[in-house]
């Protein structure tokens, strides 16, 4: 035997034991165990379901880059810069640009009721047909009645699109009984179409502010009136 053979043959504790010891426990050589870094425990399964351990997620939306300051300036040639007059004179058409520029990046912005300024607001809602928006409501009232008639505008003039822009004026349900259906033929009702329409409040607005935006929901043909709980306020019969 090679002396290499023997002095591993005289060192067995170098050899992972495989043969469970007490318990089922597989005895590992502590020189062995020394060399070895702590392993970290697993984390608990309660811990991967903790919000506050997940990223947060942030707008998506990408915005328009920032103009430079200087953004005129250096479109010039690399001669010209040198002289000092020519600088400051060509600054002043970069100042003036930019305020133009700056109203210009805006234009975007304008048909977002979110963020348009409020004299806009009658504007925007005549672009879909809807008169009923008056500078006088306030302005959170403004753009959700544009905001709103811009969704139910497939609606328009339907029993659903009225009772949609009911319930979001008054801010409750509201209650529409009509003379549509689906007749056999010869069994539709004769007589002009009618539609009776209920509602809990007028919610925010007075009731000739009310009537006045229905007004123009309801189909003309259709002979309408419009109930404030018990009381009747407004009908088209008469006109």
């Amino acid at each position: 035997m090679t002396e290499h053979s023997a002095r591993h043959a005289r060192e067995p504790t170098d050899l992972v034991t495989n043969t469970p010891g007490p318990q089922g426990i597989v005895v590992v050589p502590e020189s062995r165990t020394a060399e070895r870094l702590p392993l970290s425990p697993a984390a608990p399964l309660s811990h991967a379901r903790d919000s506050s351990l997940r990223p947060i997620r942030r707008d998506a939306r990408v915005g328009r880059p920032p103009r430079h300051p200087q953004w005129l300036l250096n479109q010039l040639p690399v001669g010209m810069m040198d002289s000092d007059f020519f600088v400051r004179f060509v600054a002043l058409f970069q100042e003036l640009g930019s305020t133009l520029l700056d109203d210009a990046d805006l234009l975007e912005s304008i048909p977002d009721i979110a963020v348009t300024p409020a004299p806009l607001l009658p504007l925007l809602a005549g672009w879909i047909g809807v008169e009923s928006v008056d500078a006088s409501l306030p302005d959170h009232l403004q753009r959700t009645l544009v905001a709103s008639s811009a969704k139910a505008l497939a609606w328009r003039g339907t029993s659903r699109g009225i009772k949609e822009y009911l319930e979001m004026l008054s801010g409750d349900e509201a209650l529409l009984i009509d003379s549509g259906g689906v007749y056999a033929e010869g069994a539709a009702p004769i007589g002009p179409a009618w539609l009776r329409m209920t509602v809990v409040s007028t919610g925010h607005l007075s009731e000739s502010e009310f009537v006045s935006m229905i007004r123009d929901e309801v189909p003309a043909t259709v002979r309408a009136e419009l109930w404030v709980g018990v009381r009747r306020i407004w009908s088209n019969f008469n006109e």
